[in-house]
């Protein structure tokens, strides 16, 4: 019999693993919490929208064991908030995927309060919800930051979203050396043009399901996909940066 044991690496499951997602309520940050609640991790997500929330936790709910609250992250005593309960519901966190973004646009087009706004989702609260999570985590944790191509592209028309997704990515580099000592890994995932409601209203549902079948846009499944393989590696392997594109350019 051909002996096999050396043809692949270990795989760690994610059955009982504890994983808290911003954003987990649409698009890519739903699709990864139902896929990990699949996998027999509990999940604990926040979101904006109570509908949104009620939508998100009937799907993880089909699949596996969840729960979340609804917050605006631009608050720091909101993402506060989100952390306390995570603990109260989950009895401590060991994954932590920090996705909550909201579209931004270019700087001089942009009405001051709306920069503040997108600025403080966009980057600031990647800071402060991985801080929190960091606070909370023991060795074997990981941390995913959900960034975006657009701090590779770095096309003018959306040059606040550019600037956070750029921050992002020095702050995933260092972050991931301040951490490595202590058993923590922290991984950045950069999809490229994707579906989701993120995207309306210049690309309306019926539009993203013709760009998906004609390979210009990624499902948000696809993203997902990556952040489970990120996940399921020995803790001596970092996937430290996945850049996840369409095979075609979108229009």
């Amino acid at each position: 019999m051909t002996e096999l044991s050396d043809a692949h690496t270990q795989q760690p499951g994610l059955a009982g693993r504890k994983a808290i997602i911003t954003g987990g309520t649409t698009g890519i940050g739903r699709a990864i919490a139902v896929l990990l609640a699949s996998e027999g991790a509990r999940i604990f997500v926040c979101g904006r929208t109570p509908e949104h929330l009620d939508d998100a936790l009937k799907r993880i709910r089909e699949v596996g064991e969840g729960d979340g609250i609804n917050v605006d992250l631009a608050n720091r005593e909101e993402a506060e908030r989100f952390f306390d309960a995570a603990e109260d519901y989950l009895g401590g966190i060991d994954i932590a995927v920090i996705n909550a973004a909201v579209p931004a646009e270019a700087l001089a087009e942009t009405d001051d309060g709306d920069t503040d706004y997108q600025i403080a989702v966009d980057f600031a609260s990647y800071l402060t919800t991985t801080q929190a999570a960091a606070k909370r985590m023991k060795a074997g944790s990981d941390i995913i930051l959900i960034g975006s191509m657009s701090a590779v592209s770095r096309k003018g028309g959306n040059s606040i979203y550019v600037a956070a997704k750029s921050g992002i990515q020095g702050f995933a580099k260092s972050l991931r050396e301040e951490l490595a000592e202590q058993d923590i890994k922290v991984g950045l995932i950069e999809p490229g043009f994707t579906g989701a409601d993120f995207q309306y209203p210049e690309f309306p549902p019926e539009k993203q399901r013709e760009l998906i079948r004609q390979h210009r846009m990624l499902r948000a499944e696809d993203i997902a996909v990556s952040t489970h393989f990120m996940l399921t590696q020995p803790r001596r392997t970092a996937i430290s940066l996945m850049r996840v594109e369409t095979r075609l350019n979108h229009p």
